[in-house]
């Protein structure tokens, strides 16, 4: 069967697949026609009845329809929502935990092989580790898309429409017992909920103009690394609610700051990093947290004002690092998930740090850099993977670079 290319030619079209291995995204690779099919809710080693739901003239997508012969780790979504043309947030609702761990491992050695150029023996030690909890109930920031007729829910995978939904089973439980979804936003496009250490905070986002406070505290408290945040709800802060300390206990291990050394933080956010770091360095040295949004900016300032060796600095990494790293002994990178790019990477590695701990909740991008890492003569001495978003493709890895 011949399927022409377009957007939705093909879509009522059934295969019937072999599946192959996970790729990086959500889905399976098989191939059909000498193309590639990539096949979401399905598992390496199945065969399946696949539904194409979108053609191109070198790929194809699909959702796997029918479980012709299954895999030892699938299971039943025990989310109502979950399935092909439903809900869009979760890739692996029908995968055991351990099996959504293997096949993020699998993505993460194929990304830093494939894109970072690293063979697959410097790879092979590399595996994906669960934190504290369950796959449900940990989810502690949630945006909810509004439909039409103000009800809240998610959009479809690869679409603007809204799904409603009553819940969403990996929110944290505070934000599943609240209202949220019970209610009507005719005036909102989005609603999003923050889930604390002392309650949730609800804020309505119209389509144009300031969100609102709806219910809770203007401020979110977090507790991580022995200290408190208090921070606006649009905040950035890690969604699982054992990252944060996991991280950073993570980073400070990897790069063993020494004190006296003098360290920059980029992309620091609220100071998650560089508070840990801050005390083991000592008064006698520096750190230097550089961050583009204000709000994250002042929160950092706020919460380690009782640590004069840190220094916050708003602005964007690219304009400032040139002028920051004199002298230079460590480095946290914790770039967005597009990744840090070439020319920060290359503007680092000339101040010659002795390490790099980079925070990556983006495999493909982490690969990217590593690759320019390795051009410039450094590498990659070691990379640890968490589960911190259970039930879906994303992984968050922390990798050691040296020169």
């Amino acid at each position: 069967m011949v399927l022409r290319p377009g957007t939705n030619a093909g879509a009522l079209v059934t295969l019937e697949l072999t599946v192959g291995p996970a790729a990086h995204g959500g889905h399976c690779v098989a191939r059909h026609d000498n193309r590639v099919v990539f096949v979401r809710h399905a598992l390496p080693g199945e065969r399946v009845r696949a539904r194409i739901t979108e053609t191109r003239s070198r790929y194809l997508r699909a959702d796997a329809v029918e479980v012709l012969s299954a895999s030892p780790d699938r299971v039943a979504a025990p989310c109502p929502y979950a399935g092909p043309g439903r809900c869009g947030g979760c890739d692996f609702q029908h995968v055991t935990a351990e099996g959504q761990r293997r096949l993020k491992t699998q993505v993460v050695r194929e990304q830093l092989v494939r894109l970072g150029g690293l063979a697959e023996s410097e790879v092979a030690d590399v595996s994906v580790s669960p934190l504290p909890g369950g796959p449900l109930g940990w989810r502690t920031r949630v945006r909810y898309a509004v439909d039409d007729a103000g009800r809240v829910g998610f959009r479809r995978h690869r679409s603007h429409e809204v799904l409603p939904v009553d819940r969403c089973l990996i929110a944290a439980p505070a934000i599943q017992d609240s209202d949220v979804t019970g209610r009507r936003w005719p005036d909102a496009s989005a609603v999003e909920c923050a889930a604390g250490a002392e309650g949730v905070s609800v804020l309505a986002v119209p389509t144009e103009g300031r969100a609102w406070l709806v219910a809770g505290e203007p401020e979110v408290v977090e507790r991580a690394a022995g200290r408190v945040w208090r921070l606006p709800p649009t905040a950035f802060w890690q969604v699982h609610p054992a990252a944060a300390d996991t991280f950073a206990a993570c980073v400070l291990d990897l790069l063993d700051p020494r004190p006296g050394e003098r360290v920059v933080d980029l992309y620091g956010g609220v100071g998650l990093f560089a508070a840990p770091i801050a005390e083991r360095v000592g008064p006698d040295g520096e750190v230097t947290l550089v961050e583009s949004d204000r709000a994250a900016a002042a929160a950092a300032k706020a919460a380690l004002a009782d640590l004069p060796q840190v220094r916050v600095v708003r602005g964007r990494v690219e304009r400032l690092l040139g002028r920051l790293t004199d002298l230079l002994d460590l480095a946290v990178l914790d770039p967005p998930r597009t990744g840090a790019g070439a020319a920060v990477v290359e503007a680092l590695v000339a101040v010659a740090p002795r390490a790099v701990a980079y925070v990556a909740c983006d495999p493909g991008a982490l690969a990217r850099d590593v690759s320019t890492f390795r051009a410039a003569g450094w590498r990659l001495a070691e990379v640890r993977a968490f589960d911190a978003f259970p039930m879906t493709h994303h992984v968050e890895c922390i990798a050691l670079l040296t020169p």
